[in-house]
Formats: C-alpha cells, structure tokens, sequence
C-alpha cells in the first residue's frame, strides 16, 4: 500500500474567500506595517499649540555681573521697579476659586520695606499729684521756724540782740550742770546758725531739723530741771521750747516741698523711711547729751 502525503489543514481549504490576514498560510501572517496599518514612526505630527515663551533677559533683573548667584534686590522684583508709594493702590493678583484677589498695597509695602531696628520706649514717668498750696505752708513754717533758730544762735556766737555771746552761753551750760561746757557753747551756738539757715533755704532739711530737736530737748530738760515739777506755761515752763520742737518734728515728717533747694529730690515731697530715722537721730542724740554730759533728772 502506498501512503499518501497528508495535507496541512489550512492546504485542504481555498485560499479564496479568507476573512482576514489570519486566516492565510502561516508564511504569509502580516509583518510589515503597510499590512497592520499602522503609519510610521517619522510621520508622528508635531507640536501645534501655543508657543513657549522665551526664557526671561538678565538684564531684565539687574545687571548679572553684579548679582552672580541670581540674588535680586527688593525693588527689582515689584512692577517695573517702582517703590513702594509708587506701587498701584489696587489691582488683580491672581484668582481663588474663580474670583480676583485684590492687591494689598500696605502689605506689600511692609514686605518690601527694611527691617527697623526695635525701638528703646523709656518708662512712663510717674504722674504729678497737684498739692495745692502744701509747698507754701511747708515754706512758711520752715523759714518761721529757721528764722528762731538762726536768731537765738546769733544771739548765742556774737551776743546780737541783747544775747550772752559765747562767754555767757557757756556760763548758762556750766550752771545747768553740762560738763565740756565750752565745747557744747561752741557747737550749740554754730549748729543752731548753721541749721536756721538750712532750714530757710531747704537744704539737708531733715538733718538741719533733727540737729535743732536735739538742742529743744536739752533746752527743755533745763528748764524742767530748773523748776519742780512738770511745767508749762512760759516764762519759767517750757512751752516755747515745746511748742519748736513739735514743729520740727512736723517739717521732718512732711519734707522741705518743693519751694526749697531740694524741692526735686523724692523725699522732699513723699518722705517715707529716712524721715523716721531722721526723727529717732534727733531724739536719740538728744537723750544721749542730756544723759551723758549732765545726767541729772529734769523731773525730779
């Protein structure tokens, strides 16, 4: 028996009538792109919307040898240059959400403006109180009560006005019982000079005053000792001697005020603590000359 060669399917079928490239002989399945109907590579169109924009000029921002790392300066950023008070008042920046953004001149302006330094804001000073007519009745009082004083010290050094001068004054301590009578003539009869006046002028005032306490306290211990029992009335109490010491303790609580030399000065119209210690300087040296130079009992 002879065999006979057997055909490929596809040969068994006539080419004629094909469907589609598929459906030829394997040898002649589409390769080239005239076949698939695909269009080549070189005729892919080009580009045909809106052109790029060229690349900005340099010089538009300044001069680029001036600003190599491409830094550019405030001005030269804003429309045109221009400075800040010739910037529009208003105009459209942009969009947000479909509406214009207006254009904040102020803001821009303090962007563009340098940054100041912080500025030194000195403290509020402290109110004036008005005080009326005190700094007057505080002048009156000081220069009564220092006009006294620089009387009866004159009265005291060079013997004005009827007065014992230095001899005398001296005599009047040694019989009062002081011990360094001519020392204590001396110094009481040039303090109570020197602190009339400081007293008239508004100088020193608490020590003046606390310096003119302590020789009323020795005055008025004389004249207790000199006399039995508490007195009083003048000529032989010592009223007047009282009466000076109470105002010298008012001048050193209340200050000068303002009418005097020191009027400026914190303590001349708001004393507070040195006004106390003046005052317990004046009792304390007082005390201490009585008890340390006489030391005799002015009640007993």
């Amino acid at each position: 028996m002879t065999d006979t060669p057997r055909q490929h399917p596809d040969h068994d079928r006539a080419p004629s009538g094909a469907s589609s490239p598929f459906d030829r002989p394997t040898e002649r399945i589409p390769t080239t792109d005239d076949e698939l109907g695909l269009m080549p590579t070189e005729q892919i169109p080009t580009y045909t919307g809106a052109p790029i924009p060229p690349a900005p000029d340099p010089a538009e921002f300044g001069t680029p040898d001036r600003y190599p790392t491409g830094e550019l300066r405030t001005e030269e950023l804003r429309p045109g240059g221009a400075r800040p008070e010739e910037l529009p008042v208003e105009t459209s920046v942009g969009t947000r959400s479909g509406a214009e953004i207006p254009y904040d001149r102020e803001l821009a302006a303090a962007l563009a403006a340098p940054t100041a330094e912080p500025a030194v804001v000195p403290p509020t000073p402290a109110p004036v109180t008005p005080r009326g007519t005190l700094d007057l009745g505080l002048l009156v009082l000081r220069v009564a009560v220092g006009a006294v004083a620089l009387a009866h010290g004159l009265q005291k050094l060079f013997g004005w006005w009827g007065g014992p001068g230095l001899s005398g004054f001296e005599t009047v301590l040694v019989e009062a019982g002081f011990r360094q009578a001519h020392l204590l003539a001396v110094a009481g009869a040039v303090g109570e000079v020197v602190a009339g006046v400081a007293l008239i002028v508004g100088l020193l005032t608490p020590l003046a005053a606390a310096g003119l306490l302590a020789v009323l306290i020795n005055a008025w211990c004389v004249r207790q000792a000199a006399e039995p029992g508490l007195q009083w009335f003048a000529p032989t109490g010592p009223e007047l001697e009282l009466l000076l010491a109470a105002t010298l303790v008012a001048i050193i609580l209340s200050g000068p005020g303002r009418i005097s030399i020191e009027g400026r000065r914190k303590w001349a119209t708001r004393p507070h603590v040195g006004s106390f210690l003046a005052l317990i300087l004046g009792v304390a040296g007082g005390v201490c000359l009585w008890v340390f130079l006489n030391g005799a009992n002015p009640v007993g």
